[in-house]
């Protein structure tokens, strides 16, 4: 990164692009002291803070790289930035700073994206992004009943920018990216023409910056600083995971669907450890080990269903319910948080406690990864499980390695995600078992295989539907989480909130064009429509998991590309089509590799869509095989069973995409 002096401040620019300018006119650097307020309900968090002071330090000494910030010349420094390569590294000189601001460069038309995991906005720009991890909430639109009904019945009606994966990253248009180094709350306000403000509460280790002639290579870097992921397993490709939890019956069900031509890489029961029956529905009974009153002879038909080419995936996350045999265990060797009186802190999940086991602590995370994951899961003989939750370490319990609570929430879905990895690393399983989780922050590239979208709600709604689950990927994809997936039809059914067969269907349509096809009964699964209750769903569902094993061989030249350069399976239009920036925006369609174009329909009632096809490129759309020109908005005809697919023009795999209207 380049520092050049100019009349009152300096400027810092990389590779020609500007990225900070410091004039003692328009400083760019605040800082102050804050007190926050921190509640969380059951993973839900009100937060507010009073700002007790925000000072602008407009004066700078600079000797060689090492910037020095005061308020006026003479006056002590309160701040410092050292440029060292491509980083700015932060160091308050006053120890009251707890809070820092700093405006970066912006032009007027700019798009950002990034973010970690965002489900509303693919493109940042004209909002503000607070970064903590958290519930996403039910509904995530204020507008909305379902919103509001969360919000008085369990403070959990959300908004845009909650999610379960946030990260202080976003990439710019601009062909940069930056990035925070902090686990701390921080916030991204892209609401301004000049530029885009950064808000940490605390002094973060360093801004790391990154620039790129395309943005192809800007996804590479970013992979490869924050991890990458193995290629998909091998089994995955053979069809569908079936989420079913009907006890030893979700074995019946998945043959009667394997006998309506379903095709199954897996039998997911995230049941296999028991339930317990709460108001919000049915749910897991939260001990970590096989329930073979459930599930009899579970271990001897895991390993029936692998030698027909099935794999078995199961359920599990970092907290012990206090009436399971595994929490006196746990609590005996002092590996859970503790309160403020040294005593294990409990957590109310929903009608039962649990305890939170302390990744903290070496020994309580070796434990709970061998113990837990390795013998009562890997070798009893699972292929994967939902690693679910990460975002609810409260934010006042006591830790074993000292540090403040709040600092470590946002740290604590990697943490997980470690233990989860170093379990199947130590079964030499790395890339043939595959778990998935919702929670992510900075890091968890390097250890979660694969990303799922998390809670939406079973319906087509704008900020909590099938739509999100794009955006989600999208936004992901861009900061080196390669694959994602999510529940087909949904997963949240409440105040009478319930899924269609046209939903299912059409969620499953866009699930066929994504690195992992898998379904869910959701929370409330009496209630609720599944695949095999209806023989058109189940039809379609069928035709749905052919047309994914027959793309298998494409997929799998993104999973080794992934593997080699970062991308994503799932990718925004403009990642291959840069120069047409009316890509930009697009958000409910995406690149499936980069010769498929996939605009799932994400809205009841739809017999047609409407596409943007980029610039530069024919496209073919697969059903009709009729041809367009980029640079286009076209309009096809979407019945269920044929989502809006186009494949470009002199793909390498163009005889495979052709055969699908033969399927």
């Amino acid at each position: 990164m380049q520092l050049d002096l100019i009349p009152g401040g300096f400027t810092l620019s990389l590779e020609g692009r500007e990225i900070l300018r410091h004039t003692e006119a328009a400083p760019a650097l605040f800082v102050g002291h804050g007190e926050e307020r921190m509640d969380m309900y059951r993973g839900n968090f009100e937060i507010e803070d009073y700002v007790v002071e925000r000072t602008a330090l407009p004066h700078v000494e600079i000797e060689g790289n090492r910037v020095e910030f005061s308020v006026a010349r003479g006056l002590a420094p309160r701040f410092a930035l050292t440029v060292d390569g491509h980083h700015m590294l932060t160091q308050a000189l006053d120890a009251s700073i707890n809070r820092l601001w700093i405006r970066i460069v912006a032009e007027s038309d700019e798009h950002v994206w990034g973010g970690g995991e965002q489900m509303s906005y693919f493109d940042m720009r004209g909002r503000r992004f607070p970064l903590w991890t958290s519930e996403p909430g039910v509904g995530r639109d204020k507008s909305t009943e379902i919103t509001f009904k969360s919000d008085v019945t369990g403070k959990a009606g959300g908004d845009y920018y909650n999610t379960n994966y946030p990260q202080p990253t976003y990439i710019s248009s601009r062909r940069y990216a930056l990035h925070v180094e902090t686990t701390a709350y921080s916030v991204f306000d892209f609401r301004r023409g000049g530029f885009h403000e950064i808000e940490v509460w605390a002094v973060p280790q360093r801004l790391e910056v990154f620039a790129a002639s395309t943005f192809v290579d800007l996804v590479g870097q970013l992979s490869g600083r924050f991890g990458r992921q193995p290629q998909l397993p091998e089994w995955v490709y053979g069809g569908a995971i079936l989420g079913l939890k009907d006890g030893e019956n979700s074995l019946v069900r998945m043959e009667k669907m394997r006998a309506a031509g379903v095709k199954v890489s897996g039998l997911w029961c995230e049941d296999w450890v028991g339930l317990r029956h709460t108001s919000f529905g049915a749910r897991l009974f939260w001990d970590w080990q096989a329930n073979e009153t459930r599930y009899p002879n579970l271990r001897q038909k895991i390993s029936e269903l692998k030698a027909e080419g099935v794999r078995f995936l199961g359920y599990v996350n970092p907290y012990l319910c206090v009436d399971g045999p595994l929490y006196p265990i746990a609590d005996a060797k002092g590996y859970f948080a503790k309160d403020e009186h040294g005593k294990t802190a409990l957590v109310d999940f929903g009608e039962f406690d649990c305890g939170v086991v302390d990744f903290t602590n070496p020994q309580a995370a070796d434990w709970f990864a061998e113990e837990v994951i390795g013998k009562n899961m890997l070798d009893y003989g699972l292929s994967g499980w939902m690693a679910d939750f990460g975002e609810y370490l409260p934010i006042d319990v006591k830790l074993a390695n000292g540090i403040d609570a709040k600092l470590m929430h946002n740290a604590w879905p990697t943490l997980w995600a470690e233990v989860n990895a170093r379990a199947v690393a130590s079964r030499g399983q790395t890339g043939d078992a595959l778990f998935f989780m919702r929670a992510g922050f900075t890091g968890v590239q390097a250890h979660c295989p694969l990303l799922w979208g998390g809670d939406q709600s079973v319906d087509f709604s704008r900020h909590d539907g099938l739509v999100t689950v794009i955006c989600g990927a999208l936004s992901s994809g861009l900061l080196g989480n390669a694959y994602h997936h999510s529940d087909i039809g949904g997963y949240t059914s409440l105040f009478g909130n319930v899924r269609t067969g046209e939903l299912i269907m059409r969620w499953a349509e866009m699930a066929a064009f994504t690195a992992v096809m898998r379904s869910h009964e959701g929370n409330r699964p009496r209630d609720n429509l599944q695949i095999d209750q209806d023989e058109t769903v189940l039809a379609h569902f069928a035709r749905m998991t052919t047309i994914y094993v027959h793309l298998a061989p494409y997929l799998k030249t993104l999973s080794a590309e992934a593997a080699r350069t970062g991308l994503p399976v799932q990718r925004p239009l403009f990642l291959h089509h840069e120069e047409d920036r009316d890509t930009y925006a697009i958000q409910d369609a995406y690149l499936y590799g980069r010769d498929l174009l996939v605009a799932p329909v994400w809205q009841a009632g739809e017999s047609e869509r409407t596409v943007y096809l980029p610039k530069g490129e024919t496209w073919v759309h697969v059903w009709s095989g009729a041809a367009f020109d980029g640079g286009q908005t076209v309009t096809v005809a979407a019945p269920l069973g044929e989502p809006p697919v186009f494949a470009r023009k002199g793909a390498e795999q163009a005889a495979l995409f052709d055969a699908l209207r033969t399927l």
